[in-house]
């Protein structure tokens, strides 16, 4: 897997939460010998025993089951311990959800078939917002209690932090409650990640205005997932091949973000070295 990844022409790789446990060892000895360096991890990683499958959501950290919230810790904990063993200069993070209607699939449904300007697309999303203001207060609670703990011992060992921008309007942080966040999280450790393809479809789905939102968080931003988006939600397309505007960002990434292509396994290596040339050749090679 990582010599696949160095042969595409990559220096450093970041080890996602589709890693099994029996990969571990592999992943150690290549590591050492030099094959690829480690940038970042994406929690949990590596997957909890009896998952087979990438799921970055098993465990909440807004879960109001304390055993979920308990194994949430643990698995962080273990995504940590490894990160330090590799080097990882970052982790890349789920916050968990707000327990409420998934409007998120049924706007995306609507989008498919045309009907953004519609009165019942519109009424869902008024729906979804006024929806999250009642209820976000408890699990964001929650999540963030579980992001101070993590915090204390993330700081420990020099690893920051990437909270992630999600694609679902349930999941946390909330678009409107970024600048919140930041107030109540002042350590430098704890950054902003910026997955390209999840603004997009935040744009997409009309919450957010994809530029603007990135200019907002330039201050605490750690690094980029980076993938294209087809209308309205089909994301992990390479560069190039969606409808993302790099042209647009090209001001607001700067070398010491941390960008990472988070592609689909479908595409063929032709593919994904086309959509990391196409990048390139618009925002440069650092």
């Amino acid at each position: 897997m990582l010599e696949e990844i160095r042969d595409l022409g990559f220096e450093y790789a970041e080890l996602s939460h589709g890693i099994r446990l029996s990969l571990v060892p592999g992943i150690m000895e290549a590591f050492e010998a030099g094959v690829i360096k480690i940038s970042t991890l994406h929690n949990f990683c590596p997957l909890p025993i009896g998952c087979n499958h990438a799921n970055p959501n098993v465990f909440k950290f807004s879960s109001t089951n304390s055993r979920e919230r308990d194994n949430a810790y643990k698995h962080t904990m273990k995504t940590i311990e490894m990160a330090d063993r590799l080097g990882a200069k970052l982790i890349v993070l789920h916050m968990g959800e707000i327990d409420m209607r998934n409007y998120t699939d049924k706007l995306i449904d609507l989008l498919e078939a045309g009907k953004q300007d519609t009165p019942k697309y519109q009424k869902l999303c008024q729906a979804a917002e006024i929806k999250r203001e009642k209820k976000k207060t408890k699990y964001c609670d929650l999540a963030y209690e579980m992001l101070e703990r993590i915090a204390e011992q993330s700081s420990l060992r020099g690893i920051k932090l990437g909270i992630e921008i999600r694609e679902s309007l349930e999941e946390i942080p909330i678009d409107t409650d970024w600048d919140f966040f930041f107030q109540r999280f002042e350590d430098p450790n704890i950054c902003y990640w910026h997955d390209i393809g999840h603004a997009q479809i935040k744009e997409n789905l009309g919450f957010i205005h994809h530029r603007l939102h990135l200019e907002s968080m330039t201050g605490r931003l750690g690094g980029f997932h980076l993938h294209d988006v087809q209308f309205p939600a089909r994301d992990h397309r390479p560069p190039g091949q969606g409808m993302i505007d790099y042209e647009g960002l090209k001001h607001l990434v700067k070398p010491e973000h941390i960008k990472v292509f988070e592609l689909s396994p479908s595409l063929k290596p032709d593919a994904a070295r086309e959509g990391v040339a196409h990048l390139k050749s618009i925002w440069g090679k650092d």
